[in-house]
């Protein structure tokens, strides 16, 4: 049986698979978001309406905000799913074996929900970037006031600590940047040993000098067991403003660029960055699983050695495409750990499964 040259596919039987593979992934994502966002809000809408004065208005703004993150969780799945209903209905009806008996290799067949996958991965890490980000960052900020009125707290962080040798420092709220950072409501452990000493709170602090003076003073003497009031103390020499600033970075309320950005800042400031470049790495792998979906689920469309077991075969393609998944996860969480490197916890699973996908779809079909 001759076979067609490279990926190339009558431009009439692209236009139908592609527009057949993306109708079906789109209806399943629409079904998906549907249920799991009513399930959600079984869970949330207790504590939504137990806030004083909230009613529907914050219902729908929970649905507003919690829909996109469930939209952007679940698309690789729809289009997995998608792929499947395709191929399935495609082999039921013996159009794969005319594309086949036409000189269509699985690769060309493949090809056209290849290029609507890349279509989608784009517009999905566009959507992750504009969209889900800012309303993760803006449902965190609620979840976080109680679903109550939340305060504009840009430039604003808060419950930081910071270690100084043996000496621990924390924070209630710093607000500002560079030399300009204020500090309130701060705490100070000086410890010997690992055994506390002196601790001593503070209503406020500056940088002075490259250290940090904290005004109105509590001084407490843990061995004399004496507690007196002074006006300041001086802590802290030579840790920077970014110590404080940059104590807590979410990188999926951020956007790529913003991300980046915050990593360059905390590696000028000598912070670890690890679990954070691999949420870097994984917004660009992520949306770019969806090119592997139809790849893991070929084997729905031309089967295992062409057994006829149609259900079967929807099953491991199923079951490839959840395997993926899994290692997914679990090698972010290993990045995120700092067991693996950043681009190997991002990308390895990605190019593990392409290539279990290619050699289960020449083993079985080419």
């Amino acid at each position: 049986m001759s076979k067609g040259p490279g990926l190339r596919v009558p431009p009439t039987m692209g236009w139908y698979l592609a527009k057949t593979f993306v109708s079906r992934s789109i209806a399943v994502l629409a079904a998906l978001v549907l249920i799991l966002l009513m399930l959600d809000l079984l869970g949330e809408s207790g504590d939504i309406l137990a806030y004083p004065g909230n009613g529907q208005a914050a219902i729908l703004h929970y649905v507003a905000l919690r829909t996109p993150q469930i939209a952007a969780r679940f698309l690789p799945f729809s289009v997995l799913l998608g792929t499947l209903i395709t191929l399935v209905r495609l082999n039921a009806n013996s159009e794969i074996i005319s594309m086949k008996a036409a000189g269509i290799s699985a690769h060309q067949i493949l090809a056209p929900l290849g290029v609507a996958s890349l279509a989608i991965a784009g517009i999905s890490f566009w959507f992750n970037d504009h969209v889900v980000a800012r309303a993760t960052s803006t449902l965190t900020a609620w979840q976080n006031a109680d679903y109550g009125p939340v305060k504009d707290t840009r430039g604003i962080v808060d419950n930081v600590w910071v270690r100084d040798g043996e000496d621990l420092i924390h924070v209630d709220r710093v607000t500002g940047k560079g030399a300009a950072t204020k500090l309130t409501g701060v705490e100070y452990y000086d410890r010997t040993k690992d055994r506390l000493t002196t601790l001593a709170r503070g209503d406020y602090g500056h940088l002075v000098n490259g250290a940090w003076q904290i005004e109105k003073v509590q001084l407490f003497d843990v061995k004399a067991g004496a507690l007196r009031s002074v006006p300041a103390v001086t802590i802290g020499k030579g840790i920077l403003p970014d110590r404080f600033t940059l104590a807590s970075v979410d990188g999926d309320s951020l956007s790529f660029r913003a991300l980046w950005e915050a990593i360059d800042e905390l590696e000028a400031s000598g912070r670890p960055t690890g679990p954070l470049r691999t949420v870097l790495w994984h917004k660009i792998s992520g949306p770019l699983s969806t090119i592997l979906m139809p790849l893991l689920a070929a084997v729905a469309g031309f089967g295992l050695a062409r057994s006829g077991k149609l259900f079967i075969r929807a099953v491991i393609g199923m079951a490839l495409g959840f395997l993926y998944f899994v290692a997914d996860n679990f090698a972010v969480a290993m990045g995120n750990l700092g067991a693996y490197p950043p681009l190997l916890a991002a990308w390895a699973p990605f190019l593990l499964f392409f290539l279990i996908g290619e050699a289960v779809l020449i083993r079985t079909e080419e």
